[in-house]
């Protein structure tokens, strides 16, 4: 209970929390934002770390100049392209074992989610789950675990991680310092993380109402 609470405090203050880190670390914010969309994208244990809502915050920060806007697209690109690089690799790795798995970070009903995600829009889930928290960590595993083509997946995932990348640093860029959205940067946040949740939560009433 402490864990949700101290990440959603993160989550909704992340402005606050990306601001102490950059007077603390300076430079090596950059590597540390890298660090974050690298495991939140490409270790399948640490689907709960920050993505939308760090992309949005950084390109506020970059508008406002604390932080050079084309170093922190392309290192940020880079990161989520590399992210589900790696965990694709560990899903081909892992193979079906995992669908065998259940812990507190691996739950089944997230592989068996994506899965059926992958069943009904084949590679093009690769880019669309850029935008939907936990199921776009799950994604890139699971294509790994059904051998989806290399080639297939390079381009979905590039086209999906400099979209993902540009769609939310270039929203936090142009509208992060609009003086409505600074003296409400919380509820804005809050906003991206409804939206962000609502297709999967979406695709889990629809399942279970087709179940029942």
């Amino acid at each position: 209970m402490l864990l949700l609470h101290s990440l959603l405090d993160f989550f909704l203050h992340i402005d606050t929390h990306l601001g102490s880190i950059l007077q603390e670390y300076g430079a090596l914010t950059y590597l540390i934002l890298f660090l974050i969309i690298f495991c939140e994208t490409g270790l399948v244990v640490t689907p709960f770390l920050p993505g939308d809502s760090l992309l949005f915050a950084a390109g506020a920060f970059a508008a406002r100049g604390s932080m050079n806007g084309i170093v922190l697209f392309v290192l940020l690109s880079v990161a989520a392209i590399a992210g589900n690089t790696t965990n694709y690799f560990i899903g081909r790795h892992v193979g079906v074992a995992a669908y065998g798995w259940n812990s507190r970070f691996i739950k089944q009903e997230h592989l068996q989610h994506t899965k059926q995600f992958f069943a009904v829009h084949g590679g093009l889930t690769i880019i669309i789950t850029r935008f939907m928290p936990i199921v776009r960590t799950f994604a890139p595993f699971v294509a790994g675990i059904g051998h989806m083509p290399l080639r297939t997946f390079f381009a979905y995932n590039i086209a999906g991680g400099l979209l993902w990348v540009t769609l939310f640093v270039g929203g936090g860029y142009f509208f992060g310092t609009l003086p409505f959205v600074e003296k409400n940067f919380s509820a804005v946040i809050l906003v991206i993380i409804v939206f962000s949740v609502l297709p999967g939560l979406f695709a889990w009433m629809k399942r279970r109402v087709a179940s029942v």
